[in-house]
């Protein structure tokens, strides 16, 4: 390969294989459709492409190519140029021996002997084409194996990109060719604890006597938390109930309980870093939380706004229970689970 493909390795190869395979996708079902419909002599499928190749060709290879029959109509042999990387290139979905030949001997080369030619098969496979000698009367450079670019050549490129510019290609394909991939959704403790939660009467919840409120305010001022307060006290007299929940849930396994103050301590640890306000951490942790539930497979919807109350509990149980925030010196609430 020459260095004009030269591309970084990347990482991640989980999310790699989820973008990857969407892009394959939509790339074959695209040469599929220009191949069936240009048999019918619908082309218009074939004109839209010249656009899509050029963008997407930009976005894996760095290119700067623009259309050139844009700005000089319907030019034989050259579709897009590329002039500060001195690139001219076709697209075609002909992919014959005979169309390169027949594009190579074009006068228009004449003006661009010194330019880097580059033929794109947008609909056939062209592996046979890089092993053929082509005549090329005005010695552009033109490397067979190299420069005769199909869907396949294009998605062992893809593949080698770095996570963050694979993911920028399937953006681009998705705008252009499809609608977005739906991630595979698992299931989590933390859904299971709002099902149960949001199925609980929480009206007649009374101030726990096991709470020692008198901390909980302590606390609260400790981590500078004004803005919230209000919420805290609104919410902490759940607690009772939730920790029964947690017992019951407990029976299933030895860990349950455990893993859900594990992703409530896990998103107060990573958000920590984002925000210097603390009622806005706390804030922050409920969207991130309400989201992981939202996602989470076995998540049975109910109205956003009790969503957010059954988040909104768990976070100031977790807060009361010294999962979350920083306590201040001899802080106590109850026996910690």
């Amino acid at each position: 390969m020459s260095n004009l493909f030269k591309i970084e390795n990347g990482a991640s190869i989980m999310n790699r294989d989820i973008y990857f395979r969407y892009i394959a996708e939509k790339l074959n079902n695209l040469a599929y459709n220009i191949e069936v419909l240009g048999k019918l002599n619908l082309l218009d499928l074939n004109i839209h492409s010249e656009t899509f190749f050029k963008d997407f060709l930009n976005i894996i290879f760095g290119f700067k190519l623009e259309n050139l029959n844009a700005k000089i109509h319907n030019i034989k042999g050259i579709d897009l140029i590329d002039k500060k990387n001195k690139i001219i290139l076709q697209v075609s979905a002909t992919c014959t021996k005979e169309k390169i030949e027949n594009s190579l001997a074009k006068d228009i080369f004449k003006q661009y002997n010194d330019y880097h030619f580059i033929f794109l098969a947008i609909s056939k496979d062209a592996h046979a084409l890089r092993t053929k000698t082509f005549t090329n009367p005005y010695n552009i450079t033109f490397l067979p194996s190299d420069d005769i670019i199909d869907i396949v050549m294009s998605l062992k490129n893809i593949w080698d990109l770095k996570i963050e510019k694979l993911k920028k290609v399937y953006n681009f394909i998705k705008l252009e060719l499809g609608t977005e991939v739906q991630e595979e959704r698992i299931d989590s403790n933390l859904a299971k604890i709002v099902n149960i939660l949001a199925n609980e009467n929480l009206s007649f919840d009374l101030q726990s006597p096991e709470i020692n409120a008198f901390n909980i305010d302590k606390k609260i001022e400790y981590n500078s938390l004004s803005r919230v307060q209000e919420t805290i006290n609104e919410y902490k007299i759940h607690y009772d109930k939730l920790d029964k929940i947690y017992s019951e849930f407990d029976k299933e396994g030895v860990n349950k309980s455990i893993s859900v103050f594990h992703i409530i301590k896990n998103q107060y640890v990573k958000l920590s870093k984002e925000y210097d306000n603390t009622d806005d951490l706390f804030l922050a942790i409920v969207d991130a939380l309400v989201e992981i539930i939202k996602n989470s497979k076995n998540y049975n919807e109910i109205p956003f706004e009790e969503l957010d109350m059954c988040t909104n509990i768990l976070v100031v149980d977790a807060f009361i229970r010294c999962k979350i925030f920083k306590n201040p010196e001899g802080y106590s609430h109850v026996i910690t689970r």
